[in-house]
């Protein structure tokens, strides 16, 4: 590379040395530096994935978050959805490129800038930029509220505040073994959904829960809730043992009652653990046919019953598709949606785009305004892949 150009070493190391609200002109200066970029911004999605916000770098005359842009049918909603660079005519000799910013599957936004001119190599550069853009965000995050802020096209209330602070910072995740995504459209008064997943060295964790009641109040059980799965989850409990420190939690500290599902998945092996408390069964995607899985059922968390919660086993085979959802996608007027038949429909789609078009359906059905959460999890499993040590030459075995 000439002198001045930045290696991606280099280009990390300067966006450590900059505040962290100043991610965008970090990369906006290398790509001017390094190709003439100009206009460069970062567009990132707003919190109910329907419009997109602008964050131009410092220095642009546009250099303002500006109104936002409505995401369906635009060229961003088809970046995204493709995950592949845009390249057309500027309309004055150059080229505008829009090039998604995406990290482990979670789509952050686009990285939009025009250059004089791109051939192959210029445009694979900017590629590269873009997937460092995604991981100093998700650094840079963080430290500030920018990003925060931006996303934030409507006024927030407490309650939805305080749900959203309760779900993964990342609603989607690509590992060799599976991919997931899951989506939440908030009810008009918040009624205490929440999902959450990790990822650990052989296990996957997941949860979806619903917190009865509305507004502040379920979202005050939805954190007592939550907090009491992470708490038993990350002291190395299984999704039984998680179960039972939910309800204790649920029976010492409120007079509250949550639904919840907890699923335990082996990486090896695929086998999946589960307690149902009181959850609307998963549904299932395996040969082309879409069936609700007949598991029992527990009493939700709160509710004090004889019967102790029950540790079931589902095993997960490659190709399987897997829906967990709360009954804001099933009741009322999101019962109109044949959600068997939207899941079939949708089975060729990535787990992130049968998410939007899932929830986007049910909102439709209910003509935007939703009496309960609805929420829907999605996890595709792949089954046990090679890892690169085990199929690289001279790789360790």
């Amino acid at each position: 590379m000439e002198g001045g150009d930045l290696e991606l070493g280099e280009l990390l190391a300067a966006a450590e040395a900059a505040p962290p609200g100043e991610s965008v002109d970090v990369v906006a200066h290398d790509l001017g530096k390094r190709f003439g970029a100009e206009r460069v911004s970062f567009l990132f999605v707003d919190l109910i994935g329907q419009r997109l916000v602008r964050l131009a770098a410092a220095g642009d005359e546009d250099a303002d978050l500006g109104a936002p842009i409505d995401l369906q049918g635009s060229v961003y909603d088809a970046v995204l959805r493709s995950q592949r660079q845009h390249v057309e005519p500027d309309g004055q000799g150059g080229r505008r490129v829009i090039t998604p910013v995406t990290n482990r599957g979670d789509c952050i936004g686009v990285l939009e800038l025009t250059l004089p001119s791109a051939d192959d190599t210029v445009l694979r550069q900017v590629r590269e930029a873009a997937h460092a853009l995604a991981y100093i965000i998700v650094t840079d995050r963080r430290f500030t509220d920018l990003y925060h802020l931006g996303r934030r096209t409507t006024e927030t209330s407490l309650a939805a505040e305080i749900q959203h602070q309760l779900l993964p910072s990342a609603p989607c995740c690509e590992a060799p073994q599976f991919t997931l995504a899951a989506g939440l459209i908030p009810a008009d008064d918040i009624g205490g959904d929440t999902y959450d997943y990790t990822l650990d060295r052989d296990t996957l964790h997941l949860s979806i829960t619903d917190a009865m009641g509305h507004d502040t109040n379920s979202a005050l059980l939805a954190t007592l809730l939550v907090g009491a799965l992470r708490r038993a989850r990350r002291s190395g409990c299984d999704a039984l043992k998680q179960a039972h420190h939910a309800h204790q939690a649920m029976l010492n500290h409120s007079r509250g009652l949550a639904t919840g599902q907890l699923l335990c998945v082996d990486l090896d092996t695929g086998l999946c653990e589960l307690v149902n408390a009181g959850h609307p069964r998963p549904l299932r995607l395996r040969d082309n046919t879409v069936e609700e899985l007949q598991l029992a059922v527990n009493l939700p968390f709160g509710v004090k019953a004889p019967a102790p919660y029950r540790l079931q086993e589902l095993q997960l085979l490659p190709g399987d598709r897997l829906v967990l959802l709360t009954d804001g996608m099933q009741e009322r007027g999101a019962a109109a949606v044949d959600l068997a038949a939207a899941v079939h429909d949708t089975r060729a789609l990535h787990p992130r785009e049968a998410v939007r078009s899932l929830t986007a359906a049910v909102l439709d059905a209910c003509h935007g305004n939703l009496r309960d959460d609805a929420t829907v999890l999605i996890l595709d499993w792949h089954g046990k892949r090679s890892r690169p040590d085990e199929t690289t030459p001279g790789g360790r075995h």
